[in-house]
């Protein structure tokens, strides 16, 4: 007799699971005047491989003279992934950053022992009605880099492959796919994607990594017969080939890993194996003891009050 629970996937027989293990809808924040749709991390899901925060900001049409304002703010112990499909934002950071990012273009900034940035609609784009979407994830560094030097990659557009055919189009953002590599230096063994399908195309994700999601944008899937529409991350089982397909097409982010090397504590924007190591980051920004300011910036956010 098996010692399984009733409910328990069955290891030997990884065919026999539902093929989505998880599905998370994402909550509304406010982060001062600007809603985002959080999934990452969520009650039902705290990471899938490294990942361990998502994002969705947008879409949405700023009226002239208005936009993203977030102040210059700190992070440690992961590196924050930010991705546009609209919009254009002016990234400034504490090694001496001024990066505007545009839709298709990546900006992989690594906080690794402390680095403060900011994140501002282009002023050029203020002088009307701008739209603003993309995706922000944070990628949570593996204990042997969580103190690494800080530093920041761009990488535009054009530098990030793609791989295109029966109906499907995927731009690798980090990691490789479909034979594919990104330039992009990530420092644990992750993928991401942005896909499009056209109606009636399908993609096929294999099993090479352990951890695997699909976080739905725009249309709708069909996953082993079972319908999903935009705002829902599927995390899916392991160790088994999961096809998906868009009957009247779809865009979404593919995105996973290796699990990590143990549990991570979030507390605002630190994230770390160590509860203290955190503790001792809220002590740091409220001292300002985080060290070289951010070019151009005079404001910054506070350490939030509480636990």
């Amino acid at each position: 007799m098996s010692n399984l629970p009733s409910n328990a996937p069955d290891e030997r027989h990884p065919e026999s699971c539902p093929p989505v293990e998880t599905v998370v809808v994402p909550r509304a924040r406010d982060l001062g005047g600007f809603e985002v749709r959080r999934v990452l991390p969520s009650i039902e899901r705290r990471m899938v491989g490294p990942f361990v925060f998502l994002d969705q900001m947008g879409p949405v049409t700023f009226p002239a003279a208005t936009g993203i304002d977030v102040r210059a703010h700190p992070h440690i112990g992961l590196a924050t992934v930010t991705y546009l499909f609209r919009g254009t934002i002016i990234h400034r950071d504490s090694v001496g950053s001024i990066q505007p990012i545009v839709p298709g273009d990546l900006n992989w900034m690594t906080a690794g022992s402390g680095i403060v940035h900011s994140e501002r609609s282009d002023p050029e784009l203020r002088r009307s009605a701008h739209e603003a979407y993309g995706l922000q994830l944070w990628v949570a560094l593996p204990k042997k880099y969580e103190e690494t030097a800080p530093r920041f990659a761009h990488h535009g557009a054009a530098s990030l492959p793609t791989v295109e055919g029966d109906g499907l189009r995927a731009r690798i953002i980090a990691g490789s796919m479909f034979g594919k590599t990104s330039p992009v230096e990530t420092l644990s063994d992750l993928f991401y994607a942005d896909v499009t399908l056209a109606p009636g195309a399908r993609l096929a994700l294999d099993a090479a990594h352990e951890e695997r999601a699909a976080y739905l944008l725009e249309g709708s899937i069909d996953v082993a017969g079972t319908a999903f529409e935009p705002g829902q991350l599927l995390v899916f089982a392991p160790k088994r080939e999961i096809v998906v397909t868009a009957p009247h097409g779809a865009k979404l982010v593919v995105l996973g890993g290796e699990p990590m090397d143990g549990p991570r504590h979030i507390w605002w924007n630190f994230v770390s194996s160590s509860k203290e190591r955190i503790e001792q980051a809220k002590a740091d920004w409220k001292r300002d003891r985080f060290g070289t300011p951010v070019p151009g910036e005079h404001e910054f956010i506070p350490l939030p009050e509480g636990p």
